[in-house]
């Protein structure tokens, strides 16, 4: 009885307001679904790097194995550079220090040759090392420009809000925080697509400058066997060295103690 004398004296019901993502989409229209796409585009590609540059970056990783077991221990660096794998990081660096070798011999300054030399081996690390940083821009540019890219779809969408407000002439809180929340919705999306790109892009930095360092020291060791004729090596220690290494140690006999005055 009392539902019916209030819905009387109310005249009609009050229409239901239908609040979501997708309703604020559709009433957004072309503006707002482009802001989506945008978004949902950096966030692919965002992944799509992260995965590619992490399989790349643990290729080179695994290979370098190779370069500390089995290259090092070659005669010669150009019968290593045969137990690499074709197209890796450290077979084009041992195939441009070879080619850059064969040419060393035909400049009649010593110096200037050890220079071009130590230049040729670092224009090919310096490619390698900008061919693992491709990509690497798209994910910073996504993290600093995703959250504003989410932040004009809201600002689209509050805007939008308080058109329909003012047309309708009723400003109650329940006509303002329903499409004020739906606009905010794009800003949080933004924030989801720019907080991975980050937190990808300096995971994946701090990887290549691991592999910077290794390449470095490859290409450096590749110079001092150059210029001294394969005389210089570094040390390679297997896991089956150090094992010997260490019974070698247990089973060697103690000091023998002075005896005590008498």
């Amino acid at each position: 009885m009392l539902i019916d004398i209030l819905a009387a004296a109310g005249g009609e019901a009050a229409p239901q307001n239908k609040f979501g993502f997708m309703e604020a989409l559709n009433q957004g229209g072309l503006i707002a679904w482009s802001i989506f796409t945008v978004l949902v585009i950096m966030s692919a590609g965002s992944f799509y790097i992260l995965i590619t540059k992490l399989l790349e970056q643990n290729k080179i990783m695994r290979q370098y194995k190779a370069v500390r077991t089995s290259f090092w221990r070659a005669n010669t660096v150009k019968e290593g550079a045969t137990k690499l794998e074709k197209n890796s990081a450290w077979r084009q660096i041992a195939d441009d220090g070879l080619a850059a070798e064969a040419q060393h011999g035909k400049m009649n300054d010593e110096l200037e040759a050890h220079d071009w030399l130590h230049g040729s081996l670092a224009r090919s690390e310096a490619a390698v090392n900008a061919k693992l940083a491709g990509g690497l821009s798209f994910l910073a540019t996504v993290g600093a420009t995703a959250p504003f890219i989410g932040l004009l779809g809201t600002v689209i969408g509050i805007y939008r809000a308080l058109i329909n407000i003012g047309l309708a002439g009723s400003a109650s809180i329940d006509k303002v925080a329903g499409p004020v929340g739906e606009a905010l919705i794009m800003t949080a999306i933004g924030l989801l697509v720019a907080v991975p790109a980050v937190l990808a892009y300096n995971w994946l930095q701090a990887r290549n400058k691991r592999i910077a360092e290794l390449l470095n020291g490859f290409s450096t060791d590749l110079l001092a066997n150059f210029t001294s004729h394969g005389a210089v090596k570094p040390a390679v220690m297997t896991a089956t060295s150090t094992q010997q290494a260490g019974k070698a140690t247990k089973t060697a006999p103690a000091a023998a103690k002075p005896a005590p005055k008498a």
